[in-house]
């Protein structure tokens, strides 16, 4: 559980339709005046250096942000992600990726909270320095999927759980499907965003089927596949699940996805789905 290292990773499409989702809900979350709670249960570094090793390794941004970072006709979701992420890098060269605890601390303001989980112990140091002079912060070591149930209902009773695990452990869905009651049980109308990757469509059927057997609450799907799925063809794509989605937020990535599945697809094969469900 603990092998599994972001830097790799950063700036590829996942992280595009992941960002896009995260940073649209916040924006819509933000546009009210009550304090928000925001929860990162798997929150990485922070931030990433696409010249280190590791993302040299496969660079993957290359095929993800490397597409997209400078495009002047984006819709207005992933317009708001791509200035988030020219601003990271100073306006300059593609040097550098925002993780999902960088992005929320730029679209929250200063009555918010976040709390940022992580367990590697590397990766924790580095969420550490990066938000060490934001008071509005707290860094955890801890399980993450254990922690934030301590953390809700928030005060003002608004807040968003992100759900970002790496599906290293065979059961990985079904904490995620445990934790994500028990926090509703908790908090209801609480707005939860899961990421997923798409490397078998049987398993993200079973995971949405699941995850809607529950009942907790209305949940909408915000899915990206840039190649074909297939045995061993890798992550061809992923998605979000989105538990009580924010007025309007399906407008905004219903233009988004056709735009990224059309700039991100390899070889002409993007695809994308989304659905909203109704409360």
């Amino acid at each position: 559980m603990l092998s599994y290292l972001h830097g790799f990773h950063a700036g590829n499409h996942a992280d595009v339709l992941k960002h896009t989702v995260l940073t649209a809900t916040l924006a819509r979350l933000v546009a009210k005046d009550k304090p928000l709670r925001y929860i990162d249960t798997h929150a990485g570094a922070g931030g990433y250096d696409l010249n280190a090793l590791a993302a040299r390794k496969n660079r993957e941004h290359d095929s993800g942000i490397g597409q997209v970072w400078q495009s002047t006709d984006a819709p207005a979701a992933v317009a708001r992600l791509l200035e988030l992420v020219q601003r990271y890098n100073s306006g300059q060269s593609l040097r550098r990726y925002p993780g999902s605890p960088w992005l929320a601390r730029e679209l929250l303001r200063r009555n918010d909270s976040l709390y940022l989980y992580e367990l590697h112990p590397a990766e924790h140091r580095a969420l550490e320095r990066n938000c060490e002079h934001d008071r509005r912060v707290k860094v955890l070591r801890e399980d993450g999927l254990i922690g934030c149930l301590g953390l809700v209902p928030p005060p003002h009773k608004r807040g968003l759980l992100l759900i970002d695990p790496s599906y290293e452990l065979q059961n990985e869905h079904r904490l995620v499907i445990d934790a994500v009651v028990k926090a509703q049980r908790r908090f209801a109308t609480g707005v939860v965003a899961i990421w997923y990757p798409l490397l078998e469509r049987r398993w993200v059927d079973r995971f949405e089927r699941a995850l809607r057997a529950t009942r907790i609450a209305p949940i909408a799907v915000y899915e990206l596949g840039v190649a074909p799925e297939g045995r061993d063809r890798g992550l061809v794509g992923s998605g979000m699940f989105v538990i009580n989605p924010p007025w309007q937020l399906h407008d905004d990535l219903q233009a988004a996805l056709p735009w990224l599945a059309e700039k991100l697809a390899r070889d002409g094969d993007g695809t994308h789905r989304s659905l909203a469900e109704l409360g």
